[in-house]
């Protein structure tokens, strides 16, 4: 059950950097339109860009960055509950929180309506809580 536990933290791993490629698709050629990197000042962020960039471009920047916080958590639970003794239950758990990661992370980059958008985090949250209270089940009480 290790490894089964592990994929989904992998499987999200890698929709990250497809978020990360996606951001940089959208972001560069509208750079591009505005001078290139070339014209970006001396110690310029990607937070600079904020109101300069269409919002629509900053969307996939902004899911990126999301996908940089909450899943944190997701991978030492995954970890700890793949030594600790993931059980079937716990698999099914992270596979659908990273469904609900995905989901979020097109619903921010393509629509981006917070009522559903918070939705898919709030749904998400619990699963990742539930996979955390799990963890301390068998960590603490084992």
């Amino acid at each position: 059950m290790q490894h089964q536990m592990l994929a989904p933290a992998v499987v999200l791993v890698l929709w990250s950097i497809v978020m990360l490629i996606w951001l940089a698709a959208s972001r560069l050629p509208a750079l591009g339109q505005m001078g290139g990197l070339a014209a970006a000042k001396p110690g310029g962020r990607g937070q600079d860009l904020e109101g300069v960039l269409p919002d629509q471009i900053n969307w996939k920047s902004h899911n990126y960055a999301h996908l940089m916080e909450q899943p944190t958590l997701f991978y030492a639970i995954s970890v700890i509950l793949a030594i600790s003794g993931a059980t079937q239950t716990d698999v099914w758990l992270a596979w659908g929180y990273v469904g609900l990661r995905v989901a979020h992370s097109l619903w921010q980059a393509l629509v981006n309506s917070v009522p559903v958008r918070f939705t898919l985090f709030l749904i998400s949250t619990t699963l990742l809580a539930a996979l955390a209270v799990r963890a301390l089940s068998l960590t603490l009480l084992h």
